[in-house]
């Protein structure tokens, strides 16, 4: 039985599309968790001494009873284009840097493809970032004011006036944090997926489906998913 790793052979289109797909899920569903952490963050008072919100579920209710329920997703549509402009050039980075290095000299690759992992997802995050930072800008203005005292009507309106009032350079304000933060992260994040699904899961049949008749496998979805989730982990405990 020969065992592959069947994401090596995805096309870098392939890899756009799906890091794009999963970005936009991902954004639908954990948008209201992302407003509630930016409106924890913005708020001044501390929760000992009656601040606004005193936790999560007292949030949620406080946000859908003054504001609607619908400001959950509170600039929603930038933080869509974040994230699936995000997804798209991370992926599709990432696996061009992966065909290169693999092109050039394989034993290397080989020899050295877990510093190459993390050193090829810290680029790709790293370019991912810079091109889709203004609208996490946008998205960060949007869900930080309430219904009741709105400045911006709405994606494009807020684009315009912050270029308008602050210059293009307001658009990329705490670059350079977010940069420090994310590359190392996304490195370790890529690192130890590849490392689980490559050296680890797949020595147990479990995680294995057979893709063709000439016994080739790769790994389940469950072992992908356990492998997202663990360097997920890692990345963010490390980082």
């Amino acid at each position: 039985m020969h065992l592959i790793d069947n994401e090596s052979k995805l096309t870098v289109y392939q890899s756009a599309f799906a890091g794009g797909a999963a970005g936009a899920f991902t954004r639908a569903v954990g948008q209201p968790l992302d407003v509630l952490k930016i409106r924890f963050q913005l708020q001044l008072e501390p929760i000992e001494k009656g601040s606004k919100y005193s936790s999560v579920l007292q949030a949620v209710s406080a946000i859908i009873k003054e504001e609607g329920v619908t400001t959950l997703w509170s600039g929603h549509v930038p933080a869509q284009l974040l994230s699936i402009s995000y997804g798209v050039l991370q992926f599709s980075t990432f696996e061009t840097l992966t065909q290169l290095c693999e092109r050039s000299d394989p034993k290397f690759y080989l020899a050295n493809k877990h510093w190459l992992n993390f050193s090829n997802g810290a680029i790709a995050a790293a370019i991912a970032t810079i091109a889709s930072f203004p609208f996490d800008t946008v998205r960060t203005r949007l869900i930080a004011e309430q219904k009741t005292n709105k400045a911006y009507r709405g994606f494009l309106h807020a684009f315009s006036t912050i270029v308008r009032l602050e210059g293009t350079a307001a658009l990329f304000k705490g670059l350079v944090p977010t940069l420090s933060q994310i590359a190392p992260h996304a490195g370790i994040q890529f690192a130890a997926y590849k490392l689980l699904t490559q050296n680890v899961l797949n020595q147990f049949k479990y995680f294995q489906r057979k893709i063709n008749v000439s016994s080739t496998v790769e790994s389940t979805l469950l072992a992908n998913l356990i492998a997202g989730s663990t360097a997920g982990f890692v990345a963010k405990t490390v980082i």
